[in-house]
């Protein structure tokens, strides 16, 4: 009997060893005494100095060729390892107010974090899909954690049901794939296959599901019912999770599935891209406008924002991917760093989520109003913050591919989205408090990680090449 190569999957087996750990000690010693939270920013500090130590420069495989280690598994991984040490930092206080400090919460947080890096490097259809599955429940769990909150629990039963149906839809076109390919379920291979026969029809059948699929998991309208209703009704500690982690997943499985295995189809699976860009771009905008909850403008900001990197993937160059992945990215750290202000703004008996909460925030807490300030900013897309030079990167890559028209929309969409977020700024400063916030207190070292992470916002947008190139070397 011949035994895998379990070098590769290192920092993942130190995760799933650290979840039982984590579960014992929750279950021996309790909680209560912050024990937990240090077992998962442990395990995240392993996990990255394991994914350093198994990065060889090279291309590593194992498990039958089913999981494989290249250069952009290894740099997003490490990306998503820093994010998930920084969300615990800021929600260990405001899981403690909401009664959910328990082992459970973070043993589904690393469950959810492990599903993720199963997509990032799945070689194969099936562990692509077994990778979303494994994320997928987990944020199930999270959601409906709280388990006394009714608008909690009726959001996770939306988001199973929608996300089950969506998980049936992308298995069904990957058995359409299967079946057009000659029994491939191998990215390279299906990819060889394809090149005989470009225009299969049971092929081009399966990427309709396939792409639909992946809409859902991406939020692009018309598959994003889900999100605004899971932003609001979920804890703003899953909120963090969800809005930041799960995307970097998500870009790195469509490059994965589309980029790598489906290649010849590129012509189909753009188009198809193109339209729920187009129109996530519009409704998320427009719908934005009008809400009055922070977490759904939130949410509609992340349909629109999903629509942009849509949009690199449509360009279907190089450029436009690496793009798409610094979008992605810093992104991330924006929506981070927005979900971490509210998070240190809520309390026991208290949750900043809309925009009345908001009011006068400059008079009461104008540190926190001026962070706010520059992330909303930056989500706009309002120079020299990162968000202008993310959207920037994406409308020139769509003016080389001649798609002016769709660059023309997009910026059109982005001066509609300045106007919410714009709003929020307008409440802060200008609206006179309705509440008067008093956050409680919070140690230095969270209030030192909000201060480094939304001046990274500045930095990043001031000086974008060192990230644009590491976003290169990732694709290369």
């Amino acid at each position: 009997m011949t035994y895998p190569n379990l070098f590769p999957f290192l920092p993942e087996l130190f995760m799933a060893f650290m979840i039982i750990v984590i579960l014992m000690v929750d279950a021996f010693c309790g909680s209560k005494k912050g024990g937990i939270t240090f077992l998962t920013l442990l395990t995240f500090a392993g996990c990255f100095g394991l994914q350093m130590f198994v990065d060889l420069g090279v291309t590593q495989y194992t498990f039958n060729n089913m999981f494989i280690l290249d250069s952009l598994a290894t740099g997003t991984k490490l990306f998503i390892y820093v994010l998930s040490f920084i969300t615990v930092i800021y929600i260990k206080r405001y899981l403690r107010d909401k009664n959910i400090l328990i082992g459970e919460f973070y043993a589904i947080f690393l469950f959810a974090v492990l599903g993720m890096m199963v997509m990032i490097s799945a070689d194969n259809m099936l562990i692509l899909y077994v990778g979303l599955e494994l994320l997928s429940l987990a944020l199930y769990g999270l959601i409906a954690l709280q388990r006394d909150s009714v608008k909690a629990t009726e959001s996770a039963m939306k988001f199973f049901i929608l996300g089950a149906l969506a998980s049936g839809i992308l298995l069904y076109g990957i058995s359409f794939v299967y079946g057009g390919s000659g029994g491939q379920l191998q990215l390279e291979s299906i990819a060889q296959a394809m090149t005989h026969s470009p225009n299969d029809p049971l092929i081009l059948f399966g990427l309709v599901f396939i792409v639909a699929g992946l809409a859902f998991k991406l939020g692009l309208v018309p598959f994003h019912m889900w999100v605004p209703d899971v932003y609001e009704g979920s804890p703003l500690a899953v909120g963090a999770i969800i809005g930041s982690l799960t995307k970097i997943a998500a870009v790195v499985f469509i490059i994965r599935f589309l980029i790598i295995g489906l290649p010849a189809a590129k012509d189909y699976w753009s188009l198809m891209l193109l339209l729920l860009a187009v129109l996530s771009l519009f409704f998320g905008n427009i719908i934005a406008v009008v809400q009055t909850n922070v977490k759904r403008i939130l949410g509609y900001s992340t349909v629109s924002h999903m629509g942009f990197v849509a949009l690199g993937f449509v360009t279907m160059s190089v450029d436009g991917l690496v793009s798409t992945l610094f979008y992605v990215i810093t992104y991330s750290l924006t929506t981070l760093a927005a979900f971490g202000v509210l998070t240190l703004l809520s309390k026991e008996g208290f949750e900043c989520e809309t925009l009345d909460d908001l009011k006068g925030l400059a008079k009461t807490q104008p540190g926190y109003a001026f962070l706010m300030l520059l992330i909303m900013f930056s989500m706009a897309g309002i120079p020299p913050l990162v968000g202008f030079y993310a959207k920037f990167n994406i409308i020139v890559s769509l003016i080389a591919q001649k798609l002016v028209g769709v660059s023309v929309f997009a910026v059109l969409m982005s001066l509609i989205g300045a106007f919410f977020y714009i709003r929020v700024v307008k409440v802060m400063y200008f609206d006179d408090p309705v509440k008067e916030i008093k956050p409680a207190e919070v140690c230095a070292m969270t209030k030192g990680v909000l201060l480094v992470n939304v001046a990274l916002l500045l930095v990043i947008g001031i000086f974008p090449t060192q990230i644009m190139m590491f976003c290169r070397q990732l694709l290369s």
